[in-house]
This record gives C-alpha cells, structure tokens and sequence, in this order.
C-alpha cells in the first residue's frame, strides 16, 4: 500500500497545477486525483485523508483503517499514528514536501511466527517537479530501526542505527533527468538461526557492521514516458482493458525506450564481520558495483566487487593452507555487444494480448538466435587474487559463436612457488595435500615463465570443445570421441624459456 500510494501521489503532482492558493477545492482535486490511482473506496473508508493544513495540504494515511479493513487471523499490536504528509505548491510550479514519519511506531504480529517491527525518529522532506516528473532534491532519516522474528525454524533480530538519505536530480542536456541518491546506516547487527533440517541441528550466526553505505546514480533517465506508462497500466488494470489498447501499449512501451541511457548502484560495508561456531570472519572493506545501460543495440553491464583485509578463522582450516588463504581480491565482469534495442522493439511490435501465449514459441527462438548473432560476449576485466606472498591474475572473455561457448583465459601467478612449497610440506601430514601437490606440479609443466618470474597461462576453450593451453593441445574436440583427455603425464610441456621459445608446447597423444 505503501508504494502505490507514493506512485500514486507523483502521479497525481503531476497533473495539472492547482494553483498557488491552497483551498478546500484543490484538496478536493488532489483527493480525486488520488482515488484515480489507489481507489475511491481509500478516501470514502478513512484510509486517506486530504485536507487544507496552513499553506499546504495534508494528506493523512490512517494505519489503524487499513489494518481493520484487511482483517488478519494473527493477533496484532500496533502503535501507528496516521502517516501525514504535508505538500506545499511553490511559486516555482514545484512541490514541498515534509513529514515526520512516524517519529516512534511499532507494528507487533502475534502468532508462532510473529515478528516486531519498531522504527523511531523518521523524517522526510523533498521537493517534487511535475515538469521533470522527478524529485530534483530530497533528504530523509531514521534514528533506529528493529526487526524481531519469532519464525520458530529461522528466527531473526536485526537492528540497524542511525540512517540517512539524500537525493539530488536535474534535467539530463540529451532529455530526462540525472539523479544521483546516497544512503547510509550505521551499527547495522542481524543475530539469526540457521536450521538445517539434513542434519537436525541449528547453526547460530550473527552479521555485523559498524557502516554500510550505498550510491545509487541515473543519466538520462525517461522519467516522463515511464511514468506516463505507469500511468497507463494503474487506469487499465484489467486484461480486457489491456487488449483493446494494446495499441496505446505499444506506442507507450516504444516511447519509453532506452528507458535509461546508464543506471549504477553500489554498496558498501566499512567493515563486515560474520560469527558462526567454526570461528570469526571478518573483512576490513566490501564494495560491489553495479552499472548497466539502458535498452539500446550495444549496451554494456558492469560488475565489480572488492574485497580487502579478509581473515578466516584459522581453526577450521589445515595449518599449511593458512598462509596460503587470500586477504584481498578485485572481480571485474562485463557484458558486452547487448542489443537489447532490437530485441525489444520486435518483441513490442509482435506481441499480441488477444493471443495465448501472446508471443509464439517460434518467435521467441528466431529472437534468441538473433540476439545472439549479434555477437554479445562477457569479459572478465583484469581481476585479481592475492596476500603478501601470493597473487593471481585473470583476464579474458566468452562468446558465443553457433549458440556454444567459446572462452579466452590468461591466468598470471606470482608466488606459485610458495604455493607449490606449501602444498608439499602439508602432503607430509595431510591426505588432501597429497593428492593436490602431483597436480600442482604438472599444472606448472604447462605453465610460461615472464621476464618478471610469474607464471602464466593462455588457456583457449573453443566452441568445439577443445582446450589449448599456451598453444598446447589439452583436450581435443568433442567429435574425437576416444581419448578425450589427455594425461599430463604423457604431455611435452614447454620448457618454461622467458622468451616464450618457439610457437608453443606439442602434446603426444
């Protein structure tokens, strides 16, 4: 209820001006506008409220109303004053809004799977512009929030500290707006249980972290078309409405392309610990970004997640593997050649709501073929694996040449060697050792020397299903069908020369 009423609350700012001064006749209007897109039956039942407030209008939600109206067999508690909302025409054609939400409620389920939700402290204010469609500005707060589940199988406490919002948007020079949004909270703690039926035991854990903040940012965003879209599918909610203005639909679906030229969002945790009774793990920075193009003939997706300072709890864990245990690691992945344009528009111009299925199965499979024929591919940008001792590289890309799979893999290592050391002092003791360290040892037959002392290998995985290791056969094509693999052991294996030597390894078969 809550999203449809914040949906439908731009949808009603962004009607006509009601005019600077604030009367019972532009209550009456907003109140209209309201009931357009949440229902009539929310006003005339006390649910929402419109009415003149000073120089504003103040829009109440009464809590208590909605929850006797959807009746639950769960006991419930609840101390939930009317949300009110107070929004001011400006002089400029913009809209004010403020609220102190809620400043100290509670919403208690009752019941053998009940939970307790209490916030307190919230505020919020913003400034609304029907011409953009979009908040140009915005800030909010929370000074505690508290989730308790009493889920007898999972249960969960979780409490977050102080928590902030702020928003800022302006019209994008190419149509649409730039917004950029940042959000932070504090002494973020979650306790919970973990209930592993398989084995007839409950695992307790707890996350924590004394920060977590995130950004989230839009160029270009079609504001306007999308809302006008939205607007459309809340006045013809119903499949008989939608088949007679599939038309309209259409038009509407086209305009609102690419939809967004890029979108990003990231997250991060300035410090994370997890608890569990194998030990602590704990790591000092985690980040992970996101960003993807809007609908366009060659978008890109980005992904890209960071972690620094990781320590795992050495108990759970052989000796002779700790030193070999990462403590930073950087993963860039991309999308890349995504025509997610031409797709769209066909899909647009084929489908049919009279129909069922409203796009056949043929076309589906014709769009699939040529959206890969288009040659889309993923990348994994220079990514890396490291400690004080140890570091790998990775760097390379997919593609999808006759629907299969064709990978391109250079793997980098400094320090194999201490690798290879570690692994064969732990054989001595450690079963698992024992088996590793053969096959580290012909893992490094195959490997090229750099000038630098680091390993490398040029691994080729082709549609056919063969494998080429630095220009060394490995695995042969599917069609082969005796001898698929090929033992290292039975392998001529280049001689690790720093120049490279000649044109690659030759594998006896």
């Amino acid at each position: 209820m809550s999203r449809a009423l914040s949906l439908a609350l731009l949808l009603a700012l962004s009607a006509p001006a009601f005019g600077q001064t604030v009367d019972s006749q532009g209550a009456k209007q907003l109140s209209d506008n309201l009931a357009r897109y949440i229902g009539r039956a929310a006003i005339d039942e006390g649910i929402l409220k419109v009415s003149v407030d000073g120089d504003a209008y103040r829009i109440g939600f009464d809590f208590g109303a909605l929850l006797k109206k959807n009746h639950s067999n769960d006991p419930l508690t609840f101390n939930l004053e009317p949300f009110a909302l107070l929004v001011r025409p400006r002089s400029d054609g913009t809209w004010s809004l403020s609220s102190d939400i809620t400043p100290d409620a509670f919403l208690d389920v009752g019941g053998p799977g009940g939970a307790r939700l209490s916030v307190s402290g919230a505020t919020f204010s913003a400034v609304y512009d029907p011409a953009l469609v979009a908040f140009t500005s915005g800030a909010s707060s929370i000074a505690d929030t508290k989730l308790v589940s009493r889920d007898p199988k999972d249960p969960v406490d979780l409490s977050i500290g102080a928590f902030t919002s702020s928003l800022n948007a302006s019209k994008a020079a190419a149509g649409g707006i730039d917004f950029t949004m940042n959000q932070t909270a504090a002494d973020f703690v979650e306790h919970f249980t973990y209930d592993a039926d398989e084995i007839g035991v409950k695992v307790p854990g707890t996350l924590s972290s004394p920060k977590v903040s995130a950004e989230i940012s839009g160029k270009g965003v079609h504001s306007k078309t999308l809302l006008e879209l939205l607007d459309f599918a809340l006045a013809n909610r119903d499949d008989a409405s939608l088949k007679i203005k599939q038309g309209e639909l259409k038009k509407l679906l086209t305009n609102a392309l690419p939809l967004w030229d890029r979108l990003e969002e990231s997250y991060r945790f300035h410090g994370f610990t997890a608890e569990s009774p194998v030990g602590k793990f704990t790591v000092a920075d985690l980040s992970a970004r996101t960003g993807i193009d809007g609908i366009s003939k060659n978008g890109k997706v980005d992904y890209t997640i960071k972690m620094a300072g990781l320590t795992l709890p050495e108990r759970s864990l052989p000796s002779w593997s700790v030193a070999l245990l990462p403590t930073d690691a950087e993963l860039h992945v991309s999308g890349v050649n995504i025509d997610l344009d031409s797709l769209a528009r066909k899909t647009i111009e084929a489908f049919d709501l009279a129909k069922d299925p409203p796009l056949s199965d043929e076309f589906g499979e014709a769009l699939a073929a040529d959206f890969m024929a288009k040659t889309p591919k993923i990348v994994l940008d220079h990514s890396t694996i490291k400690n004080d001792s140890v570091e790998v590289a990775m760097e390379g890309e997919v593609t999808f040449p006759g629907m299969k799979p064709q990978a391109s893999v250079i793997v980098d290592i400094a320090g194999y060697d201490k690798i290879v050391q570690a692994v064969q002092e732990g054989a001595e003791t450690d079963p698992q050792a024992a088996q590793a360290f053969p096959g580290l040892l012909a893992i490094k037959g195959f490997a090229k020397t750099l000038p630098d002392g680091r390993f490398e290998w040029v691994v080729d995985a082709k549609a056919d299903g063969s494998v080429i290791v630095n220009g060394a056969m490995l695995k042969p094509a599917d069609a082969v069908q005796d001898n698929p693999i090929i033992d290292p052991s039975d392998a001529t294996v280049p001689d690790n020369d720093p120049d490279g030597g000649d044109n690659g390894a030759k594998l006896q078969p």
